[in-house]
């Protein structure tokens, strides 16, 4: 018996205003995390496919060796986050039809939240690396930095206060 058929079909939590059982909330979860990763998906591609194609620019051979040396770090860090948003298809794949959606769930969500990560690292660098270029290495640092806590604060402080229960006075179903 898989993990999924051992589930007990229970209702959702009380006050969240859904009546489903665990495996319909798993299989709305992994819907929700799949349009996710669909945005990110495309994101790390084409983030890719742009950073890959400045190594055929006449002007890359002008970068110096620090210049360089955060460019090949930019190309494998968008790999891995390529390569993180790709994972839970090729899960979903390789453990379609054996009722694991409880694991392909919860690896997902932790994939989802790492390639996050690596993005917003990796957002950052080629901030740097672009303002190194073209204005100068100090500029670059401050955007490099600035990008960084702007992301920092998007996808992480923004979404503290976004949350029931965190805000002074408010708790699961108070109304807003």
């Amino acid at each position: 018996m898989s993990r999924a058929e051992s589930l007990p079909e229970q209702e959702s939590p009380p006050g969240d205003g859904r009546h489903e059982t665990e495996l319909q909330r798993l299989d709305r979860n992994w819907t929700e995390l799949l349009q996710e990763l669909r945005v990110l998906q495309t994101g790390t591609q084409i983030f890719t496919g742009f950073l890959l194609a400045i190594a055929f620019q006449p002007r890359f051979t002008q970068l110096d060796p620090a210049q360089l040396a955060v460019y090949l770090t930019l190309v494998s860090f968008s790999s891995v986050a390529t390569v993180l948003a790709l994972t839970p298809v090729a899960m979903h794949r390789a453990l379609f039809h054996r009722h694991e959606k409880r694991f392909l769930v919860g690896v997902a969500n932790v994939l989802l939240r790492v390639a996050l990560v690596v993005v917003a690292i990796t957002l950052s660098g080629t901030a740097l690396l672009i303002f190194d270029v073209v204005v100068g290495r100090t500029a670059g640092i401050a955007a490099g930095v600035a990008t960084a806590v702007l992301s920092l604060a998007a996808w992480l402080v923004l979404p503290m206060f976004a949350r029931p229960g965190e805000r002074p006075g408010e708790g699961p179903g108070t109304p807003s």
